[in-house]
Parts: structure tokens; C-alpha cells; sequence
């Protein structure tokens, strides 16, 4: 939760936020926190060895650890050198952090020590950098506690980023630019980088909000800019991490809008990339739910005006479900355009891997079909679920000798895809991509990845991934940016709006 307020002084004049539920902007930081999430044994703080921080990729090399001392505040610099140099200036492997070239800037980082090694818990703290002679930044910067015995904090691990500040001194994380004909638009959470990418592609800055999280679980969530008469558009993908369950995200975005509302928002467009529980959108069973019409109508009943998404499972039952307009995009654009450049002269097929996707499988191989030229073969393979057990064997359809891509909306555990992926290549594919649009992995989707017949794996940016093991990923993921697809249906819908008032 946000706790600037409830800090003493000396830590308000140093930060201008501190968190103790964080979610960075900053998608280094996002799996440096996703990595020591994933290296933690429930209460128990993961070690310095349990953390390959090289697993990040090439920007690993911004993170660093510092040693606690057993007495006193002579914290030692373990490993990266350089990630500090901005607030600490130079300093070497080794090198006390009493000793830093810049003072203020180790009184910073020192207070920060000290209060994540009282609270044994991550924490994300932002400041200005300013330092003469140099452009104003505007600082991210998270620190984990580290554990050898797993029980005392003896090392922190941590990682800053920069961002340069607008010439008024506001950070672009906290300042939104408000125009007359556009929309105001906020992300909550973990959706907060992807608001950031569709807030650079509208050539706008994300709204400042508040979030805290109190110690029974309850949560609030304000803005903190006015929103009166304005065209609000609110960011949050709703499937559940290791922080928060889809329950609490899709409480929070609720609450939130409600809070706009309140406050006087002209017209409230939720959107959601990922919507959660629309996969039971009709009885299967006797007295089964049907969560899809349930969720329309919480969203109908806090106010909300346009609910806006990305490949929904079952299309018509979601547009029957909402009595209020929607949007409904697909990602179809970046797949083509990848599959397109990928498979080159070789003959393709496009495979749906149960018969309720097969539309939306056939809608992308019409496209990819337009998009080279030539002919794309199709099939689609049999299956029944039932108790969590899938069941058929049917497969129709000629992959012999072809490039095959998987189609679906979601992966979750793997095994759909894993499976049809096994027959293509029994059938003769030369080589097998499978292609979703939300990349959930639950459990890690060991079947994907321990699948020897999937060459890669191809999903979007609609939900934040969670942490997958290195190794078995390496080479195999590609994640497709969807947030220009997302802005310009913003800028569509705002365009709409504008028109509208005016003729009014």
C-alpha cells in the first residue's frame, strides 16, 4: 500500500512515493519483482544465490545487491557497479555506501535499506533526481530483502529506473496532459506499463491515481485528477498474479469506476484486455453459472458506460451479455504480420485446436492468406472437456509438409495446445507455432514447454506474464505488442464522443 503519509518526515522530504505493494511502471523492475516473487517460499525471503539476476536479459545488468552489515549502516556493494552511478555516483564492487560521491543520494538509498529491512517486504519508491548540470529524471527504484538462513535480512537486492522529466518538473508518471477533445486515461495495477505504452501511442500521459491496500485485504483506489465532464477511459487486465486474484482486480476497477462517477465523469469506458470469467458463459451442467452476464452486470450496475476488450471467448455470448455498448478487438493485425514475415515461401496451414474456435481460426487464416498471397490450408482438431479432463482424437485437415500455427484465445495450463501440437507433427508438419492472444501459463504451462513438437510460442502484451522458468522458455516466446491496437480504438471511440458533444 502507498505509506508516504503515515512516514516520518525525513523519509516525505526524501520520496515522493513509497509502496509497499508494489507495482512498478518500469518493465525491468516488473521481473525483478516477478523473479524474487517466484524464488520465495511462502513467508520465507529467497538468497542471493536463488536469484540469477542474468535471467532478465541484457538489462539484468541494472540491478545490484547490497550486503547488510551485523552491526551498524555500512552497507557493502556486492555486484552492480554501474546501476547506481546516477544516485550514488561511481562506485566499485565492495565500496562502503557511507563512502559514495554523493551524499544525498546514499542518505536515499540507506533510509530505503532500513525500511525494507523492518518490514522483511518489497518496496518501490519513487523521487526527482536532480542533480546540476544535468536534465531533471524522474526515479523508480524497487528493493527486495535478501536471506541466506531465510529467516535474517543479510542482503537487498534492487533495481532503478530513470525517466526524464518534462520541462515543468512533473513526472510523466504523475501528471496527465488534459485536452479539451481527448480522453483522460488512467491504468490500475499491474496494468500499469501497458497503460503506459497505449498512453505513448495516444501521445498522452497516463492520469495520476492513488491505490492502497490496508492489512485486512480491503483496498481503495481514487484519482487524483479532476475528471468532471471528461471522457475517462480506465486500463486494468484482470487475471490474477501472486498478488492479487482476479476477484480483487476486478473488485478494484469497479470500485474505481464507481469513484469516477462520483466524481462527475462524463462517460466511463472500461477496458479490459483480458476479461476475467468469460469462459462460463452458458450451462453445461445443471445449476451451472453463467459468470459472463454476472460480470456485465456488475460493470452495468457501478455505472459504466463502454466496456472494451480483446478476443473474448465466445463472442456473441459476451455482446448478449453487456446491455450497454462494447468493444470487442482482436489481435489479428500482429499475428499476421509476424506469421507473415515468418514463414516466408513455405507452405502454411492454420490449425483451430477444438471446433469452438474454429472462426476465429478461419478469420486468421483469411487474412493471412490475403497478406501472402497464396493459398493457406486449414484443419482443426476434435475436443471435449469435461471435470478438467480433455477428450478427443479427431483431427481433419492436411499439415503434411507444412508450416502449421496453432490458433486459440487463451493458453492456460498448455495441454490443449501440447496436444494438438503432438498431431501436426505426427501428420507430417515440418515445424509447429501455436499463437494465443492471452498468455496466462498457469502453473508455469509445463506442458507446453516440456512439448518437443512446439517449436514457439507466440502470444500478446494483454496480461502481464507471470514468472516462467529461463531455461525452458529460452528461444521459444515471443510476446506481440497490442497497446497501438488498444489506442487507436481509444481514439476511435473518443473521436465518437467529441462528435457527439459537439452537436449537442
Amino acid at each position: 500500500m502507498t505509506t508516504l503519509a503515515q512516514t516520518p518526515v525525513p523519509l516525505r522530504r526524501l520520496f515522493r512515493r513509497l509502496d509497499f505493494a508494489p507495482v512498478p511502471t518500469d518493465d525491468f523492475l516488473g521481473r525483478l519483482l516477478a523473479v524474487w516473487q517466484a524464488r520465495r517460499d511462502e513467508l520465507i525471503f529467497p538468497s542471493e544465490r536463488d536469484l540469477n539476476i542474468e535471467e532478465l536479459g541484457p538489462e539484468g545488468t541494472f540491478a545490484f545487491v547490497y550486503g547488510v552489515p551485523q552491526q551498524g549502516l555500512n552497507y557493502t556493494l556486492r555486484s552492480g557497479a554501474k546501476s547506481l552511478d546516477a544516485v550514488l555516483g561511481h562506485c566499485e564492487v565492495g565500496a562502503s555506501l557511507a563512502a559514495a560521491p554523493r551524499r544525498r543520494g546514499a542518505v536515499r538509498l540507506r533510509r530505503l535499506f532500513e525500511v525494507v529491512r523492518q518490514a522483511g517486504e518489497p518496496l518501490l519508491a519513487e523521487f526527482t533526481l536532480d542533480e546540476a548540470g544535468g536534465e531533471p529524471n524522474a526515479a523508480e527504484i524497487l528493493l527486495a530483502p535478501l536471506s541466506e538462513d531465510g529467516h535474517t535480512v543479510d542482503a537487498i537486492v534492487g533495481g532503478l529506473s530513470l525517466r526524464p522529466m518534462k520541462a515543468d518538473g512533473s513526472s510523466p508518471k504523475r501528471r496527465a496532459v488534459v485536452r479539451p477533445d481527448g480522453p483522460t486515461l488512467f491504468a490500475l495495477g499491474s496494468s500499469a506499463a501497458f497503460g503506459e505504452r497505449v498512453a505513448r501511442h495516444l501521445d498522452i500521459m497516463l492520469a495520476a491515481h492513488e491505490e492502497r491496500f490496508f492489512e485486512d485485504g480491503e483496498h481503495k483506489a481514487r484519482p487524483l485528477v479532476r475528471v468532471r465532464d471528461r471522457d475517462v477511459y480506465v486500463i486494468d487486465s484482470l487475471t490474477g498474479d501472486l498478488r492479487h486474484t482476479s476477484n480483487d482486480k476486478l473488485c478494484r476497477v469497479l470500485f474505481f469506476i464507481g469513484a469516477l462517477r462520483d466524481a462527475g465523469a462524463d462517460r466511463v469506458t472500461a477496458v479490459v484486455p483480458y476479461l476475467c470469467y468469460a469462459r462460463k458463459d452458458r450451462r453445461t451442467k445443471s445449476r451451472d453459472p453463467v459468470t459472463t452476464r454476472y460480470v456485465a452486470q456488475l460493470f452495468e450496475a457501478v455505472g459504466t458506460d463502454r466496456l472494451m476488450t480483446m478476443e473474448i471467448h465466445n463472442l456473441a455470448a459476451f455482446q448478449n451479455a453487456f446491455r450497454h455498448p462494447t468493444v470487442h478487438l482482436d489481435a489479428n493485425s500482429a499475428f499476421v504480420g509476424h506469421f507473415a514475415a515468418e514463414v516466408g515461401d513455405a507452405p502454411v496451414a492454420v490449425v483451430s485446436p477444438d471446433l469452438g474456435g474454429a472462426k476465429r481460426a478461419e478469420i486468421f487464416r483469411e487474412r493471412l492468406e490475403t497478406t501472402l498471397g497464396r493459398p493457406v490450408a486449414k484443419g482443426f482438431m476434435d475436443k471435449q472437456r469435461s471435470g478438467g479432463v480433455v477428450t478427443g482424437e479427431l483431427f481433419a485437415g492436411d499439415v503434411d509438409g507444412r508450416v502449421v500455427v496453432v490458433v486459440d484465445d487463451l493458453i492456460s495450463t498448455g495441454t490443449t495446445m501440447a496436444r494438438v501440437a503432438a498431431v501436426c507433427r505426427a501428420k507430417g508438419a515440418t515445424r509447429v507455432s501455436v499463437a494465443a492472444t492471452h498468455g496466462l501459463f498457469t502453473g508455469g504451462a509445463d506442458a507446453l514447454w516440456g512439448e518437443a513438437a512446439i517449436d514457439d510460442v507466440v502470444i500478446t502484451d494483454t496480461v502481464k506474464l507471470p514468472a516462467l522458468d529461463a531455461g525452458a522458455v529460452a528461444n521459444r516466446l515471443v510476446v506481440l505488442e497490442t497497446a497501438d491496437i488498444f489506442a487507436d480504438a481509444i481514439t476511435e471511440c473518443s473521436r465518437a464522443e467529441f462528435g457527439i458533444r459537439r452537436r449537442a
